[in-house]
């Protein structure tokens, strides 16, 4: 299996649940991800998030296409001031418990009898360091949070290869 890097498209950050949610989306298709899986995703996520804190409420998700008939919902989540929570879905994967190959029929991954705490492959990873940076950057290392700073500070769309790079 040759390894080969994917798009990276990072649309507008979104509100659900009372939280702020900044999206990735990665995929080997340069015209992105079907909008009837995002919708199906997205449908899922607000189970996925986690119960306020006091932390500024602020998320963010990477959702993958994969190559084969399986869609996957990451979803991290600022809790605790400096600690990333973790909660992930799974469409159209069945050795991942989904019901059949189709991938809009999305199921939680974590949290179930069969737990997969599995926080992201290869390309699922390329934004976690950018977002640790902007999370000291904006909302930790200030005297003051700024939220909204930490929003708008986002990976460039590219590739999963360039994204890292890109942040510097």
């Amino acid at each position: 299996m040759a390894f080969a890097e994917k798009n990276l498209i990072v649309p507008a950050p979104v509100e659900i649940g009372g939280r702020h949610v900044k999206r990735y989306h990665v995929t080997a298709d340069p015209s992105g991800i079907e909008p009837e899986v995002e919708k199906a995703a997205y449908a899922l996520l607000p189970e996925l998030l986690p119960e306020p804190d006091g932390t500024p409420a602020a998320s963010f998700v990477v959702l993958h296409r994969g190559g084969d008939t399986g869609a996957y919902l990451n979803v991290y989540s600022w809790v605790w001031d400096n600690v990333l929570h973790f909660a992930g879905g799974a469409g159209g994967q069945p050795a991942l418990d989904c019901p059949d190959t189709d991938p809009t029929h999305f199921v939680p991954v974590t949290g179930t009898a069969r737990e997969r705490s599995w926080i992201g492959c290869v390309w699922e990873l390329a934004p976690l360091d950018h977002e640790r940076a902007a999370w000291i950057r904006h909302v930790l290392a200030p005297e003051v949070p700024d939220l909204a700073g930490y929003l708008a500070d986002s990976l460039r769309s590219g590739t999963t290869a360039t994204s890292a790079a890109s942040a510097l």
